[in-house]
């Protein structure tokens, strides 16, 4: 029996244990709690992926996070080059990085606003900005961890600095920076939401939103399911692109 084979009952059987516990918290319960039941929500999110607006909002969603990656991986991925090679770079930079990783994306949300004013602008901000700091630091790990007699070969090869860094750095730190890419992936991801409050007309934050204030329980949940399986989906393709960069 293969690995995958083995493997595949026993994510079903996670899958069923969350089932259960969902279900045993909903029975027995009040009105509300009917509302959030497994087979209200099943039912709601059957007749939510019929409705083609429904699924333009997860596109919308899925659009914002893959223009947010793009934008973190064009600043990440120099500014990780530049720290990792450069220590003076690396001790007079990385201070104000860390500073600025350890600020909430959310907390922007105000000052954003008042910049780029409501729409798309200001939430691939919130997002890019949640996402360019795993891309960045897992690539300037990369490089710090490029075999040196790679370098030496390519300096005793008379490389120009643009051939070493075509052909030696950024193939040597791409692994680092998909690994970045994914970890990214998850933070984008849980700022999505809340950034799509921000007077968007679309998007699964915004749907969200006219769920509660439809009352529309279970459509609410319903919506939260397709939140982390279209999470999970991101996360795996990621997962499969670094498997596929870097086999075990």
């Amino acid at each position: 029996m293969t690995q995958r084979a083995v493997n595949v009952p026993l994510a079903l059987s996670g899958l069923a244990l969350l089932g259960a516990v969902w279900w045993a918290a909903t029975a027995g319960g009040g009105v509300l709690a009917q509302r959030f039941t497994p087979q209200a929500t099943l039912g709601s999110l059957a007749a939510l992926l019929q409705q083609p607006d429904f699924l333009l909002h997860v596109w919308v969603s899925v659009r914002r996070v893959l223009a947010a990656l793009g934008v973190a991986l064009i600043a990440g991925v120099p500014m990780g080059l530049l720290v990792g090679a450069a220590r003076s770079v690396d001790i007079a930079l990385s201070p104000a990085f860390q500073f600025l990783r350890m600020i909430s994306p959310l907390s922007w949300m105000p000052v954003v606003v008042m910049i780029f004013g409501v729409g798309d602008r200001s939430v691939l901000f919130l997002l890019a900005f949640a996402g360019v700091w795993p891309i960045m630091l897992n690539t300037a790990a990369g490089v710090r961890a490029l075999d040196a007699r790679w370098l030496m070969l390519a300096r005793s090869l008379a490389a120009t600095p643009m051939e070493t860094l075509m052909h030696v750095i950024l193939p040597g730190v791409v692994g680092h920076a998909l690994t970045g890419l994914r970890l990214a992936i998850g933070v984008v991801w849980i700022v999505l939401v809340p950034a799509e409050m921000l007077g968007v007309n679309a998007g699964l934050g915004y749907f969200i939103l006219d769920t509660r204030d439809r009352l529309a329980y279970s459509e609410l949940l319903a919506t939260v399911v397709v939140i982390g399986a279209v999470g999970y989906l991101l996360d795996s393709a990621a997962r499969r692109l670094l498997r596929w960069w870097v086999p075990a």
